[in-house]
């Protein structure tokens, strides 16, 4: 390895090193002897002072530490304490309030990496409690005042996705005086909300609720909306990512008088996506009465370009020959409000596709919808439905090896959280549409786990629907029934609340109370380097920390995209998401962290191994300089790019490049220090 860079090495003033151990409220105290460990680490040398206190982060611990900056003269802090995620923004603030440059203080986990892991061992975690911070205190020595890297943020926000998480996200940032651009990848908008009767618990009409907010939207000038789009390119960084969107046209142009004419003579039939394929629609068509926007569509993919809906439409209202069209746009930050999909069973599942009487939970919401394909009649193949039998847990909580895998070869090991509620709820409106019926509820356990939802489950169990319990590995035999059978399937289930007792069901139709799934978003997934979680669906930062916002500066999620979540939450979600980026672009200037790399222009000799192996995506470029009539070339970081990871500190042969606030020879200190004899230990503890 080259000899350390002495230069760097060499701090620009005489370090004067604040030690602080923090008891945790006995989390840390309990196990580790921290006045003993404060004790000796006031006796190593450029510390001036060192104090154990009970709760660091309480007002009372932030003044001693901004007491002792202010009247000792301290100018690097190093604290031990529980875990920085929870308090790094908290100590940093109280060195910041003393004068001093935030990023002088250096934090270690005495709590996750001593005391909560070696909690039977008080004295070997007091030893490596103090190893630790001997590390962090020989990192102070080196350590250097830092800035923020400030970039330029323009406000202006990008929203894909125009389900109800879109729609209210985009509403809450152009509140906030910020522009806002919607796209939608179909051609109306609304998402799923559209396709419900009703919303539970308060049973107000979800499609009138999501025309209220869709006009809001439409009267907020800040927002501008283009469905039947989508993002195509990507590239920059949070305050500045330059977006090529593409637009799918619409092919009809207004409203016109003959629009039922035009939908009529034109010969292809498609299922229907807003009934579930539970009905047709042409290649000409709209979603459903009072979608928005209102005008009819061309669906391209299906269609043959005949002409016959142009023959009957006014000249200029149709046009078969019309192209997409591309755009760019450049914006700030971006939020994914991709959504969800309902689960889709595999062939053969629970009678799915085998049985035409076996539907989804989501068809029978439009089954029983009152503008839905039977009027709201709970009908089936043009008889009355007698019977039903729901089944729970379809496509969700399922187990490896008893259920089929996905094709990326996983099951679905996650509860979607709203399939009980929304079991319960048809159960009970299948009893007020035909009190007759008889209603079985085949679930594995009853999750209503919103404020109210019990309620659906007891007013399940008042409208004499009955219920039985399946264990996960037993899963129930959906299988035809006798040709003499007045009942088509019979559902078999092994019912543990008869204390395993098998029952047999004869029954009308079957409904599969399906999961949900993410929105198949892998285009965007790679585009704006975000990541999924195990469960497919996009992973937030921490789920409490940091709900909302990815691993990448700038996007952050809103909604289903991020998991299964009923509209409540979807809306309480995207409220959270228009918050981060409102807090990010509202100045015009977006503030990140400064640990990234930094290039050293005379060790630099332009090799270029730390591009070749660099996994950010242009973080590092290598760039041509003339200097004194002779060509060179050094590479040059990008600062938004870079996250700080080392890898080209690892690879630089000539140890030309470092990251800022963890250089090579801070880490070399700690390293010594951590393996150093400790000062004073005999008897101290």
């Amino acid at each position: 390895m080259p000899e350390k860079d002495e230069s760097q090495a060499k701090p620009r003033e005489e370090p004067r090193i604040g030690v602080y151990v923090c008891n945790c409220g006995g989390n840390i105290g309990n196990v580790v002897a921290c006045d003993n460990v404060a004790r000796v680490l006031g006796k190593l040398p450029n510390v001036v002072t060192s104090h154990s206190h009970m709760f660091m982060c309480s007002d009372p611990g932030q003044n001693l530490i901004i007491d002792d900056i202010k009247e000792k003269g301290v100018n690097r802090v190093v604290i031990g304490a529980c875990s920085l995620f929870l308090h790094e923004q908290t100590f940093r603030s109280a060195v910041e309030r003393a004068g001093l440059n935030p990023y002088l203080y250096y934090h270690v986990g005495l709590r996750e990496q001593v005391s909560w892991v070696h909690h039977d061992n008080p004295k070997e975690a007091t030893d490596k409690a103090t190893r630790m911070m001997m590390g962090g205190i020989a990192k102070a020595r080196y350590m250097r005042p830092l800035e923020p890297v400030r970039l330029d943020a323009g406000k202006h926000a990008l929203v894909i996705g125009g389900g109800v998480a879109g729609l209210r996200s985009a509403l809450d940032i152009a509140r906030r005086g910020l522009q806002v651009t919607l796209i939608e990848k179909s051609h109306y908008l609304g998402g799923h909300m559209a396709q419900w009767e009703r919303v539970f618990p308060t049973h107000q009409k979800a499609r009138v609720l999501l025309k209220e907010l869709i006009e809001r939207v439409l009267a907020e000038p800040n927002i501008t909306i283009h469905t039947g789009a989508q993002v195509v390119r990507t590239q920059g960084y949070v305050g500045n990512f330059q977006i090529k969107i593409r637009q799918e046209p619409r092919g009809v142009h207004g409203a016109f008088p003959n629009e039922q004419e035009a939908v009529a003579v034109c010969p292809i039939k498609q299922r229907r996506e807003f009934d579930y394929g539970l009905s047709t629609r042409k290649a000409i068509y709209r979603a459903y009465n009072g979608c928005v926007p209102e005008s009819l569509v061309i669906d391209w993919e299906n269609c043959t370009k005949c002409g016959e809906c142009v023959k009957v439409a006014p000249e200029g209202m149709i046009n078969l020959n019309e192209e997409a069209r591309e755009f760019d746009l450049k914006v700030g930050a971006v939020v994914l409000a991709t959504g969800f999909k309902p689960y889709e069973p595999l062939y053969g599942e629970m009678g799915w596709k085998e049985f035409p009487e076996v539907i989804t939970l989501a068809q029978l919401h439009r089954l029983l919808d009152d503008e839905g394909p039977s009027d709201g009649k709970f009908y089936w193949n043009g008889h009355p439905v007698r019977d039903v039998a729901i089944i729970h847990c379809v496509g969700s909580r399922q187990i490896e090896g008893v259920h089929r895998p996905q094709p990326d070869g996983n099951v679905n090991n996650y509860c979607s959280r709203v399939c009980c509620t929304a079991s319960m709820s048809m159960a009970a409106l299948i009893r007020q549409k035909a009190p007759d019926a008889k209603v079985y509820d085949i679930y594995e356990d009853i999750r209503t786990y919103g404020r109210g939802h019990e309620d659906y489950y007891r007013n399940a169990g008042k409208e004499q629907v009955t219920f039985l319990r399946y264990f996960a590995e037993e899963i129930p035999e959906v299988m035809r029934a006798d040709e003499s059978a007045d009942r088509p399937l019979l559902v078999k289930v092994k019912d543990h609340l008869t204390w395993g007792e098998t029952i047999e069901l004869p029954v009308d139709l079957v409904v599969l109370a399906t999961g949900m799934m993410p929105n198949p978003v892998d285009d965007l997934i790679g585009m704006f380097k975000v990541s999924p979680g195990n469960d497919r669906f996009l992973l937030e930062v921490h789920p409490k920390l940091r709900p909302v916002e990815t691993a990448v500066n700038g996007i952050v999620l809103a909604g289903t995209a991020q998991g299964p979540m009923n509209i409540q939450e979807s809306c309480a979600a995207a409220g959270a998401a228009a918050s981060k980026v409102a807090a990010l672009l509202i100045q015009g200037e977006v503030e990140l962290e400064p640990f990234v790399a930094v290039v050293d222009p005379e060790r630099c000799n332009g090799s270029g191994k730390c591009i070749e192996h660099c996994p950010q995506e242009e973080a590092l470029t290598l760039e041509t300089f003339t200097e004194n009539g002779r060509t060179f070339q050094r590479a040059v970081v990008t600062p938004a790019n870079c996250n700080g990871c080392g890898v080209c500190a690892g690879v630089c042969p000539n140890r030309a490049i470092d990251v800022a606030g963890w250089r090579l020879d801070e880490f070399e200190a700690m390293v010594e220090a951590i393996t150093d004899e400790i000062p004073a230990m005999e008897g101290a503890i």
